[in-house]
Parts: C-alpha cells; structure tokens; sequence
C-alpha cells in the first residue's frame, strides 16, 4: 500500500502541473491582481468590453487550435474576415437583406476554406506556404471590392444586438453563442473519434493513415470549418463596429496564433488542449485591457503580443527539456541506488 500511495500521488497531481493549469493559474492571478490594482478593470462594464474584444479573437482560435494540432496552419483568416467584411458590404449596397448576407457571408468564409484545404490536401503544398499567399491573395480581393471606402449604414437593430447584454444584465449577447461554439469544439476534440483522429494525424500522419483515418479529408473539413468560422467572425466584426471595410482584422492572425500557441498547442501538432486555449485569451485581452486603461501606447500593445507569441514558442519546449531531463535524472538514480 505504502509503495502505491507515491505513484496515486504523481497521478493525481500530473493535471496540476500540466501547462494547461499554468495558464489558467496565471489568467486567474492576473485578473484578481488587474482588478485590484487598475482602475475600472473590475467593472461590469469593463467585463463587457473584454468580452467583446476576445470574441473575435476566440472564436478563431476555437478552429485554429484544431488545425495546428494536425500539424497545420492557417495564417489567412484574418483577411477572409475582412474579405467577408467587405463582401457583406457591397451585398448590402445591392440592396440585398440582412438575414440573407449574413449566412451567405458564412459560406463565402467556407468556400474560402476550402480553398485551403484543396491546395494543402488536395496538391500537398506546405500549409505556411499556402495560407501566406491566401492572407495576400483574400486582402487584395477585399481591396477589390470595396477600396478604401466603408459601409457603415447597418440596421441599428442588429448592430445594438451585437454590443448589447442579456435583459438589463451586464452579460452580452455575444456571449452564449460564443460558449456553445466553444463547448461544440470541445466536445469534437476531446471526447469523439474525429478529435482522436486530429491528435493521431498531428502526432503521426503515416501511422493514422495506416489506422485507417483520413488524414486529407479530415485536415480539409478543418480548414472548411476555419473558413466558416472566420466568415462568422467578419460578420461579428461587421456588425460590432458598424462598419464594414477591406482593412477589417488586419493583423489578427498573428495574435490568434499566439495565443493557440500559449495555450499549449504544439506547433509541431499532436498536442495541446482546449481550456489552455481559452485561458489564453482571456489572458491575452485582459492584459491589453489593463494597459489601455493605465493608459499605455498602442505600439507596446504590440510588444506585449510579439512578446507573449516567442513566448508561447519557447516556454512549453523549455517546460518539455526540464521534464526530460529530471526524468533521465530520476532513472539514473534510480539505477544506481539498484
């Protein structure tokens, strides 16, 4: 009994000192100490401007998590966000409904994705590669489109929806559906055969396709579903800034990658959860909300990012090496003391 208890003990605490609950330790100690220490940061009100900000950011994140966990990437959500931006406009000025732009608006992001997934599955082009001339290629259309003009004479009843809350509560609207996405994409990569077979392709492309799942298949419905979700978010966009424009989320892959990446996902794939993720951006906005309120410049707003994505690198491998070597270090001992 006495031998078993040290081995129950490790068990147990092996999920505490995963790099998931480091992050979700340092989200939580960040936004007591914020709260705390800046003005306004607790507020209800400033709660619901977080959220706001995070939404897009995490609902990209739901799918990219997916995609680099297969080993891939997709670096152009970003501009299909702003694609669809501009696409929901120039429908918009053609006299077209609202009800009908925005799910056509989701499929246009879909179509998109999937021509990722052609070039990536379908021709075996490095995915970098790929959705570096794809973030090019989907800003440019955008710029084809709408120009440097901007279309902002959008329905007030669904723009106030968009910044609006629950009732006469501080929770926003944006926020369930945001957590049904969340839990939906939880689900799918932690309790179902397609979320084994995501972490099987990252971890082992060949061994997966001789176990008979279908590593091009599965990474084109991803990049589908990234595709979708990024339409989604530029009708999101849209409507939340009442203005829709060819520039919509420029940049905002890098800060969607950084915090996949500081969640735990490896960008080697085959590893990572969901929770970390989330975590992530929680951490990530709430800081550069604490900033802007203590005033602090945009440009080291994107030092912090920058800083936070080498980090997101560097800080698991590091966390990895140390493991390995106690580990070696344990077994040596242990020889020796045999």
């Amino acid at each position: 009994m006495s031998t078993d208890r040290p081995t129950d003990l490790r068990r147990l605490a092996r999920p505490l000192a995963s790099w998931d609950a480091a992050i979700i330790a340092a989200t939580a100690v960040f936004l007591v100490v914020a709260s705390m220490t800046v003005e306004h940061f607790g507020t209800a009100r400033n709660a619901g401007y977080i959220v706001l900000d995070l939404a897009p950011i995490l609902l990209l994140a739901l799918t990219m998590t997916l995609i680099v966990t297969t080993g891939e990437i997709d670096l152009s959500v970003a501009s299909t966000v702003g694609l669809t931006s501009a696409a929901m406009g120039v429908m918009w000025n053609g006299g077209m409904a609202l009800e009908t732009i925005m799910p056509v608006a989701v499929l246009l992001g879909a179509v998109l994705g999937a021509v990722n997934g052609l070039f990536v599955t379908g021709f075996g082009l490095p995915s970098l590669a790929v959705t570096i001339g794809t973030l090019a290629l989907y800003r440019g259309l955008a710029y084809v489109l709408l120009g440097d003009t901007a279309v902002a004479d959008w329905p007030r009843l669904f723009t106030g929806w968009t910044l609006g809350t629950i009732g006469e509560g501080p929770v926003p609207n944006v926020l369930i559906p945001m957590l049904v996405l969340a839990l939906i994409c939880g689900l799918v990569l932690h309790a179902t055969p397609v979320g084994r077979s995501i972490y099987a392709a990252g971890a082992n492309p060949i061994a997966a396709s001789y176990a008979g799942i279908g590593v091009g298949r599965l990474k084109f419905w991803l990049y589908v579903a990234s595709g979708a979700m990024a339409g989604l978010v530029g009708v999101l966009w849209t409507l939340r800034y009442s203005s829709a424009r060819a520039d919509n989320a420029a940049g905002l892959e890098l800060t969607v990658i950084a915090v996949v990446l500081l969640g735990g996902v490896s960008i080697f794939g085959g590893k990572g959860a969901l929770p970390g993720v989330l975590a992530a951006v929680v951490l990530l906005v709430s800081v550069q909300n604490a900033l802007r309120l203590a005033h602090v410049s945009t440009e080291a707003l994107t030092v912090v990012t920058g800083t936070l994505l080498i980090a997101a690198v560097l800080a698991p491998n590091a966390l990895g090496a140390l493991r390995t070597a106690l580990r070696r270090r344990r077994t040596t001992a242990t020889g020796r003391t045999a």
